[in-house]
């Protein structure tokens, strides 16, 4: 089985379907209204989320891969909103939009956690000139491995038959997330991702895993398709080829909220499909990133952290590989409990025994220690094209190995400022020759209270040092 997160970065997929704007109206319910029978929500707080096929979107780019998303919307300041929210997050848009059809909107109404009721606000089905959207397609074809089509039902896919045809002659795989009762729509797929329920409805009543195979591999050659991911909730995954079949348990802890994981697991199956990874992997990432979703509130998206930590061995959130916005939180937590935070950065590309004593310096200042370690590109651009020697993911998964180091993050820049402004550690650590007033960020620190410490590294240990000899030895 895979051992590290591939590297999405490579894959460019295309994503077409209905487009919608998730609203969440949230707060506290303590009476019934006098008027009816209801309860009375007192709203304290009020977000915008990108759901449908936009969703399965984010969540790709969220894990590093290029998207281009196409679909419908309104002429209105939902559909401006959500190209805004979308292009934020680095999707490129090529949206329709029509005057006559207002942009898909959902609001749920919160409290206390739990959802009392939704109201959408849609034109459906969308009407739109489908020669339109197909000669889009078309135009982004080339520069694209996958298209993934998202249907729900609203009409954006009523020619999808159409779209599919266009992506094949092209010679890009096709992945589907289904809607409806007729999945001949979906001929020349590559996979198919129905849930339970979905797949059901179309193969009819299952008594059995042996039975449920057996109306898979029909369900192929009636609608040509060459696999199918059914999505099973607590019972987990099974994928269906011609030849073989695989299965895999449920990976959720706790289930909080199922809205988007269905997106989520076809954004990660097309990723790994776009970097040519076996089906069987590429179910086993989507399976550990939908059960990370669902303990989510909301239309949720995965990071490579929080991946990469599902993939060695389920970490608690509070230690490993986290993203900048989870190490927000959980410093706060921590200095909450009067923890001392530590901090240092670097690029790690060579981990050595002076590396590890300085760590352990680092870690005996305080209580926590977090390591900012400098992307891949920002090493480029500090060491030279040759560096580094280790991706990113390599060298976080070595750092959040060794016993004094509690949080890893990345970060894109070349000094780590930004974060360190961000996150305020009680004690900002800097090995070499540094002066207290030349390190990046310490300004920031110190001013907030917290200090900055320069600690001296070990004599005759050096990356470069290693890479000279290595090279030397060849």
């Amino acid at each position: 089985m895979i051992a590290k997160a591939p590297d999405f970065g490579r894959a460019r997929i295309i994503v077409v379907g209905d487009v919608m704007l998730d609203r969440y109206w949230s707060g506290h319910a303590a009476r019934i209204s006098p008027e009816a029978p209801v309860p009375v929500v007192r709203v304290k707080s009020s977000e915008e989320r990108i759901g449908g096929a936009g969703n399965v979107a984010l969540n790709i780019a969220k894990l590093g891969g290029k998207v281009t998303l196409l679909g419908v919307v309104g002429d209105d300041k939902e559909g401006a909103l959500l190209k805004e929210m979308l292009e934020a997050e680095n999707v490129r848009c090529d949206f329709l939009t029509m005057a006559a059809t207002r942009t898909i909107c959902k609001l749920r109404i919160m409290a206390q956690h739990q959802q009392l009721i939704r109201l959408d606000f849609e034109d459906t089905p969308i009407g739109f000139d489908s020669g339109e959207l197909t000669a889009r397609l078309r135009r982004h074809l080339s520069d694209h491995d996958v298209v993934v089509f998202s249907d729900y039902a609203k009409g954006t896919l009523a020619d999808v038959t159409a779209y599919i045809a266009a992506a094949k002659q092209a010679g890009l795989k096709v992945l589907v997330d289904p809607k409806g009762d007729d999945y001949r729509r979906y001929a020349r797929a590559d996979l198919i991702t129905p849930n339970l329920a979905e797949f059901l409805a179309v193969a009819g009543t299952c008594a059995g895993e042996r039975d449920v195979l057996e109306k898979g591999r029909d369900l192929l050659r009636r609608c040509q398709l060459q696999a199918v991911l059914l999505t099973r909730g607590e019972a987990g995954m099974m994928l269906i080829q011609e030849t073989e079949e695989h299965s895999l348990p449920a990976r959720a802890k706790d289930v909080f909220d199922v809205t988007g994981a269905g997106d989520t697991v076809i954004a990660v199956m097309s990723l790994a499909v776009a970097l040519n990874l076996p089906l069987p992997e590429a179910m086993y990432l989507a399976n550990l990133a939908g059960g990370i979703v669902v303990g989510k509130l909301g239309t949720s998206t995965v990071t490579p952290e929080e991946l990469t930590r599902a993939m060695h061995g389920d970490k608690d959130l509070l230690y490993g590989i986290v993203s900048e916005d989870e190490l927000m939180h959980i410093v706060a937590r921590a200095k909450a409990h009067n923890e001392r935070i530590i901090m240092t950065n670097g690029c790690f590309d060579l981990l050595h025994a002076g590396h590890v004593t300085y760590l352990e310096q680092a870690k005996a200042l305080g209580d926590r220690l977090i390591v900012a370690v400098n992307s891949d590109a920002s090493v480029k651009k500090l060491k030279g094209e040759s560096r580094p020697i280790n991706g990113l993911q390599e060298r976080m998964i070595v750092l959040s190995a060794l016993a004094c180091v509690d949080w890893v993050v990345a970060f894109e820049e070349e000094t780590p400022e930004r974060l360190y402004c961000r996150l305020l550690p009680d004690v900002v650590v800097k090995g070499g020759d540094y002066t207290p007033d030349q390190v990046a960020g310490a300004d920031c620190v110190v001013k907030a209270g917290g200090e900055v410490r320069i600690l001296q590294f070990v004599d005759g240990q050096s990356t470069t040092a290693m890479i000279n000899k290595a090279r030397e030895n060849r």
